[in-house]
C-alpha cells in the first residue's frame, strides 16, 4: 500500500479552523482565526496587538486568571476550564478555553488557546468546580454582569422567582454565602 504524502497548508488551516484560535506572546493576542473572531464579534485585526484583558468580565478576573493559569501551563504545560469571558461588544458568554505554552519556564511567553462557545444548543461542559446547565450558565453570566434579579428575570423573559430558584440552587453548588460570594467564585473558573 502506497501512502500518499499531500502538502498541507497550514496557514489555511488555522485560519479557517472551526474552533477559536489564538497565539498568544506574553498575553498579547500576536494572531488570530477567523473563528476566534466571530466568537468574540470583533474582527482579526481589532484583537492582533491587544492583551487578553479585553476579552475578561474584569482587569481583576483577568490578573488573577493569568496567575493561577500561569502556574499550571509551568508544571503541566496545559490548561482547560469553563469560564465567563467577555465579547468586545461587552456581551458576558461562557466559553471553553483550552491552552498549551511552547515555554513552561515561562509560562505566558508562548502559549497557544483554543476556545469553544459553550452555548444553550451545546450540552453543559465540565467545569473545574462544578457542571452548570445551559439556564444556570444564563442566570451566572448576568449575575456576574451585575445585573438584579428582577433584570436577569426581565433578561431572559422568566419570572423573579423562577431566578430566585436557580440562584438558590447555585449558591448550594458553590457553597456561597451570597451572590457576591458565587460571582467570586464563578469567576475563578
Amino acid at each position: 500500500m502506497e501512502v500518499v504524502v499531500m502538502d498541507v497548508d497550514y496557514r489555511e488551516a488555522f485560519e479557517n479552523a472551526p474552533v477559536g484560535l489564538a497565539v498568544g506572546r506574553n498575553r498579547t493576542i500576536v494572531a488570530g482565526n477567523h473563528e476566534f473572531a466571530r466568537i468574540f464579534r470583533g474582527s482579526i485585526a481589532d484583537m492582533v496587538g491587544a492583551t487578553f484583558e479585553r476579552l475578561y468580565p474584569t482587569q481583576t478576573d483577568y490578573e488573577e486568571t493569568g496567575a493561577r493559569v500561569g502556574e499550571r501551563l509551568a508544571s503541566e504545560r496545559s490548561y482547560t476550564d469553563d469560564r465567563v469571558m467577555r465579547r468586545l461588544d461587552g456581551d458576558l458568554f461562557w466559553v471553553r478555553v483550552s491552552g498549551f505554552t511552547y515555554t513552561p519556564e515561562h509560562a505566558h511567553a508562548h502559549t497557544l488557546w483554543v476556545f469553544s462557545e459553550l452555548d444553550r444548543a451545546q450540552p453543559s461542559g465540565q467545569s473545574l468546580r462544578t457542571t452548570l446547565t445551559p439556564r444556570e450558565r444564563d442566570i451566572a453570566t448576568l449575575l456576574i454582569d451585575g445585573r438584579t434579579g428582577k433584570e436577569v428575570a426581565k433578561a431572559l423573559d422568566i419570572s423573579p422567582r423562577t431566578v430566585d430558584i436557580y440562584r438558590a440552587r447555585l449558591l448550594r453548588k458553590y457553597n456561597a454565602k451570597n451572590t457576591q460570594a458565587l460571582v467570586e467564585l464563578l469567576l475563578r473558573g
